[in-house]
């Protein structure tokens, strides 16, 4: 654990996500009742579908896969190796606008994306951030993501992919969003870009997480 910039940052390595859940909600209530400082998992987990609460059965894999039901807001999604996940445990100021940190939250993104010479951009009506229609196909996500709110402390966070298989994107439905595509940092930018490189820089952007 180390501290920057106003938050304590755990590199967790590689977590299962029911017990990254657990600690997330042990975090939480350590940070909601005064006893913890804003704190900040960063860790990949082994293959998993999560689903939000806008979820709809539609959305869901097409070979029954199992999913894990979450009480983050958005729809489906996949974690897995080659994908950084981050999950802020932030005390909000008063008052409270869910909306204005997710656009933080989608900023820290973009900035990343930046230093390693992705442009990004945000999409209307759509959380993340994307990669902008071009010759090689629609809009495409390279980060998600879907938190939640209780106490006025956040949960959940993004997901950035770094060098992950695109191919488990195929049996589902990314986010509920069928006209649009899902990418990584590797694939746009057509050279292995993992997650031991992506980490220091997301450490680097947190603390637009406390601006505004």
């Amino acid at each position: 654990m180390t501290s920057i910039l106003g938050f304590e940052v755990v590199r967790a390595g590689l977590v299962d996500y029911e017990t990254a859940l657990a600690e997330q909600r042990r975090i939480h209530e350590a940070v909601a009742s005064g006893a913890a400082p804003d704190t900040v998992l960063l860790l990949e987990h082994p293959s998993v579908y999560t689903a939000g609460k806008r979820t709809e059965p539609a959305d869901r894999p097409f070979d029954g896969t199992p999913v894990v039901d979450v009480d983050r807001g958005g729809k489906i999604t996949w974690h897995g190796p080659g994908q950084l996940v981050g999950y802020p445990i932030v005390k909000l100021p008063d008052p409270i606008d869910v909306v204005a940190y997710v656009r933080r939250m989608e900023q820290v993104l973009i900035d990343v994306c930046a230093e390693f010479g992705l442009p990004t951009v945000r999409v209307e009506g759509r959380s993340g951030v994307w990669v902008a229609a071009d010759g090689r196909g629609p809009d495409r996500k390279v980060a998600a993501i879907g938190i939640r709110v209780a106490r006025g402390v956040t949960l959940h966070g993004f997901a950035i992919n770094a060098d992950c298989d695109l191919s488990r994107y195929d049996i589902f439905v990314p986010c509920g969003i069928r006209d649009a595509g899902v990418t990584s940092l590797s694939a746009e930018l057509g050279r292995a870009v993992t997650v031991a490189e992506v980490l220091p820089v997301v450490e680097r952007h947190l603390a637009t997480l406390h601006q505004g």
